[in-house]
């Protein structure tokens, strides 16, 4: 079996990598990495923008009294950094990005012809999480969130819901994952969960409603729920056989509660919205750490840090491969030479075995405009005109998906 951790595959790769000076669970993006990362995070923003979402940015602290508001003080302390004393003031790394989205939807008055009103921001949180938890990407203390929230009227709040969990479903589509089963977390005994069991029992039948609505499988677990309300889990598993949380939905009337959020309705009254959170790929870096395990490196051509390589016979095609990665490039494609200083051809080759378009160009292909195509599926699609093969290269990468190659 081969091995598909995901951290040695990103060390080999050169994507992340760690240092004890930064700190234990505290990685850093390798210039491939980060393309990957940088492209992900685009296809998310591109996904939420098509599908009615304003992004937002938000600070990465808050004063201790807006989590004591929200209610991460008193059941989320123990996941939380200690305070910092700031002129006075006692200031925390946010450990959620959700109090903060109340704040900027309650800055403003809001009409009910205004909802749903979709917030997303890919922003920073933090976790004080222990050492002996920490492992590559998949736990870490810095998080990247994709994450948003969905301010909308009780009567929108099933719909909104029924369509992120759509939107997470296209989005591992288009990254070739899976999921491996969806989980109805609900509350556990303890002081973990707030106290109000209509508003656990109303929440908690809606997001039913979404499943049933679905068809997908589920079952319902008890202790594995946000502190202020139940959620939709889409579980995916590690080639060890490893269980972990991607992406989530949840509904909530806690937190507009104890924020005091209010829309006007159309008789003229204050009325209180319903906050549907949700999480399309769940953290940056336990995205790209299942990706990585999924594909074993071999990411989807949209997604691949290196796209095309140009591989010449002899030093006679180089100025020819420059020319033809210059056009790639000019497409928005990511694409290099593989030059002869790299080796034989066949050395260069299997340099590039991870790269989904290889282009061989010999005498006869750079005499005549053309090149000899390889996927890195072991395909030989045969030899092409150059801007015949960059345009169905960059139309593959442009519809994303996993697909290599399409027939003419």
């Amino acid at each position: 079996m081969r091995d598909l951790d995901h951290r040695r595959l990103g060390r080999e790769l050169g994507l992340f990598d760690t240092d004890p000076l930064m700190g234990a669970g505290l990685p850093y993006w390798l210039p491939d990495g980060a393309v990957v990362r940088h492209t992900l995070e685009e296809y998310v923003r591109e996904a939420e923008r098509a599908a009615g979402y304003r992004h937002v940015y938000s600070p990465v602290l808050g004063k201790r009294e807006l989590y004591e508001l929200s209610g991460h003080w008193d059941h989320y302390r123990d996941d939380m950094y200690p305070p910092m004393d700031v002129g006075g003031e006692q200031m925390l790394l946010r450990p959620s990005l959700c109090p903060h989205h109340a704040l900027i939807f309650r800055s403003r008055t809001r009409s009910h012809r205004d909802l749903p009103y979709r917030m997303a921001e890919l922003g920073a949180m933090y976790r004080s999480e222990r050492s002996g938890v920490l492992g590559g990407l998949t736990r870490v203390r810095a998080i990247q969130l994709n994450d948003a929230h969905i301010f909308c009227t009780p009567d929108q709040a099933v719909e909104e819901a029924a369509g992120a969990l759509a939107l997470i479903s296209r989005a591992y589509a288009d990254l070739g994952i899976r999921a491996s089963r969806h989980r109805l977390s609900l509350p556990g005994g303890g002081g973990k969960y707030v106290a109000d069991p209509a508003l656990w029992r109303r929440a908690t039948a809606l997001l039913r409603e979404v499943l049933d609505a679905s068809g997908a499988a589920y079952e319902a677990v008890e202790g594995e729920a946000a502190f202020y309300g139940p959620k939709i889990d889409v579980q995916i598993t590690d080639p060890a056989g490893r269980e972990s949380t991607l992406s989530t939905v949840q509904i909530d009337f806690h937190q507009p509660e104890r924020f005091g959020l209010r829309y006007i309705g159309p008789d003229g009254a204050r009325h209180r919205p319903v906050m549907v959170h949700r999480s399309v790929i769940g953290s940056v870096e336990r995205a790209v750490a299942h990706l990585l395990e999924e594909h074993g490196g071999a990411f989807p051509p949209w997604l691949a840090p290196l796209q095309l390589v140009a591989l010449p016979v002899g030093e006679e095609q180089e100025e020819h491969a420059h020319a033809v990665v210059r056009e790639a490039a000019a497409l928005g494609l990511r694409a290099e030479v593989g030059g002869l200083a790299e080796g034989s051809l066949g050395a260069r080759i299997r340099r590039a075995r991870l790269v989904p378009y290889q282009a061989v160009l010999g005498a006869r292909e750079a005499a005549d405009g053309l090149l000899a195509v390889r996927l890195r599926d072991g395909r030989r699609p045969g030899v092409l005109p150059v801007a015949e093969f960059l345009r169905r290269v960059e139309g593959r990468v442009r519809a994303r998906g996993t697909a290599l190659w399409e027939p003419a």
